[in-house]
């Protein structure tokens, strides 16, 4: 029988890595087993960060994962110091950390329109609409002290943030309402390393239902101006410090964002 190793432990091990801009090689302890387990350990990493959550990562459960973690996506906090606005032409300074996981994944983000209402968990991607204040064109940075934590399992990247460390708020889509699709393509340092499709329902919608039923779930809402990162269009693309990351959504404009290396940091 696998012994549990102490949620605080692992939370503490990741905190302190990150607070201190560095990487470690292995899982500090075991693994959670269980979806419960996941969220506990992240709880426990969030009430130890001291910077504000201001939104959150929504990414999907990797199939060969769903019978051990039943859920069809998975969230992960994003703090006010990583969330980017962008204007068209800028480029985000977003960091990562040196020898840990590193990535860029085109995504749709929602910013939300009022403070949702405490214990209502049953929202679907139609119901979501009257929260959504605007919706964007922007990027996820993902990022680890861990090198290897995707490799270990959807249990792994929940109790480390999601693996999040950053969210880039790009261009308004003004017109999502009349949206069905919008084509996107990646690129790292001009080539061009993915393309996809995203669909506006169910996708981002769906991930804001997904966001909203695991916070009442969890005892908590969603506030007014968080974003939402709904999930990659093209692909999770490993990227270097020093690297540039361009996003072209078809029709709406572009996001760019240039890597750097974290630094020790108080928030």
């Amino acid at each position: 029988m696998t012994t549990r190793t102490d949620p605080q432990t692992i939370a503490q091990a990741f905190t302190a890595a990150r607070a201190a801009g560095r990487s470690f090689d292995s899982y500090p302890g075991t693994p959670p087993a269980t979806l419960a387990e996941a969220y506990e350990i992240q709880a426990a990493a969030i009430a130890r960060w001291p910077a504000a959550v201001k939104g959150w990562k929504v990414a999907r459960v990797n199939p060969a994962f769903a019978t051990q973690f039943p859920e069809e996506r998975l969230i992960g906090p994003a703090f006010a110091p990583n969330v980017h606005h962008v204007e068209p032409g800028g480029t985000a300074q977003c960091p990562v950390f040196d020898g840990g996981f590193a990535a860029v994944e085109a995504e749709v983000v929602i910013v939300v329109a009022a403070d949702s209402p405490a214990g209502k968990s049953d929202w679907t991607a139609e119901s979501v609409i009257p929260l959504v204040a605007s919706m964007h064109i922007g990027v996820e940075v993902a990022s680890s002290p861990l090198a290897t934590l995707n490799d270990i399992g959807p249990g792994a990247v929940i109790s480390d943030f999601g693996n999040n460390w950053g969210v880039v708020v790009g261009a308004e889509i003004a017109n999502w309402r009349e949206l069905e699709t919008i084509a996107v393509e990646t690129f790292i340092d001009g080539q061009s390393v993915g393309t996809g499709k995203v669909t506006i329902k169910p996708g981002p919608l769906g991930a804001l239902a997904f966001t909203l039923n695991k916070r009442a779930q969890q005892g908590e809402i969603l506030r007014a101006g968080d974003v939402i990162s709904t999930g990659m269009i093209t692909g999770v693309h490993d990227i270097r410090i020093g690297q540039q990351s361009r996003h072209v959504f078809a029709g709406v404009g572009e996001v760019l964002v240039q890597i750097t290396r974290a630094t020790a940091t108080s928030a």
